[in-house]
């Protein structure tokens, strides 16, 4: 049977996304010292800042329906998708390396197709093997091309420390997706994009907590033009990151079921992967090649499925 419009439409909300948030990986080579912490500081201030802006013509329709438990909701949910999830992120990178925070990270597909399998209606999980397990292969070779790579041997702290804040990275974006997509089909009289921009407002409260601590540990000094460059990237990850590319994953979350929202995750991968070849200007490894293949591939056959489930 054929991909119905709205599939196709879902798939290239998520593609799209991940083309925007893959550039987040290139972000902390853009501005130097700058931490990991000052870069979710800086980018969910701005987030926060913009969404604000926007939302206040929308004020007087939003109000009415707005409640302490929808609040409630919106600030757990930029909690776990965006403060705990890009911070513990960072850290797991730093800590970890990549190779083990691919390998962690990488889980998210499996991990949501599991939930979702479970859903009223969901296509047998039994059915999506192949794309999990293709899925696996993707992440299995970029995690043996970064250990390949890697010329340094880190503490076995280090190393652990990494590790659990990838799970907890893991595990954080697990809940956000899954939590999200639900609340998005209950509030069908709500906008992807007015949703974005409230989880933008309270995603940018909370992390006002994280200025003093992004100030206090910044062991480095900055000159002006540092600032600047900072405030720019800050400002582009936020607009083109956060607030399109959320708005694009929301939208796609309402289009698409959860056991094919698992897989559109891959495509941040990809792109990340892709932007890192542009930046050393270098073209993939053979393992890399692999991995993109394997991406794609386990995308194409994930289609197929829900496309004969239909």
């Amino acid at each position: 049977m054929a991909v119905t419009t709205k599939t196709w439409l879902g798939i290239g909300c998520g593609v799209l996304a991940g083309a925007l948030w893959g550039s987040v990986f290139v972000a902390p080579e853009l501005v130097g010292n700058f931490s990991p912490l000052q870069l979710a500081a800086g980018r969910y201030l701005v987030y926060g800042a913009i969404s604000a802006i926007l939302l206040l013509p929308r004020l007087p329709l939003l109000g009415p329906w707005l409640t302490a438990s929808h609040w409630r909701t919106l600030a757990m949910l930029g909690l776990l998708g965006n403060v705990i999830y890009y911070v513990a992120l960072a850290a797991a990178v730093q800590w970890g390396g990549v190779a083990v925070t691919s390998l962690v990270i990488g889980f998210l597909p499996v991990c949501l197709t599991l939930v979702g399998s479970r859903d009223h209606g969901a296509v047998p999980l039994r059915r999506l093997a192949p794309s999990l397990l293709l899925s696996l292969v993707a992440i299995g070779c970029i995690a043996w091309q970064s250990f390949a790579a890697s010329g340094t041997e880190r503490p076995a702290f280090e190393r652990i420390g990494g590790l659990l804040c990838a799970v907890i990275a893991l595990i954080s974006w697990t809940i956000y997706a899954i939590r999200n997509a639900r609340w998005l089909a209950r509030l069908e009289h709500v906008s992807v994009h007015d949703w974005n921009l409230l989880t933008g407002v309270a995603t940018g409260a909370m992390s006002l907590l994280l200025v003093p601590a992004a100030l206090w540990f910044d062991a480095h000094a900055h000159d002006t033009s540092a600032w600047l460059r900072f405030a720019a990237v800050s400002t582009g990850v936020a607009v083109f990151a956060s607030i399109v590319g959320n708005g694009l994953w929301n939208l796609m979350s309402r289009l698409l079921p959860l056991t094919l929202v698992g897989q559109m995750i891959l495509f941040e991968t990809l792109f990340a992967l892709l932007y890192g070849f542009l930046w050393e200007s270098r073209w993939p490894h053979p393992a890399e090649w692999i991995a993109m293949a394997a991406v794609s591939l386990s995308v194409v056959l994930c289609v197929r499925v829900h496309a004969e489930s239909t």
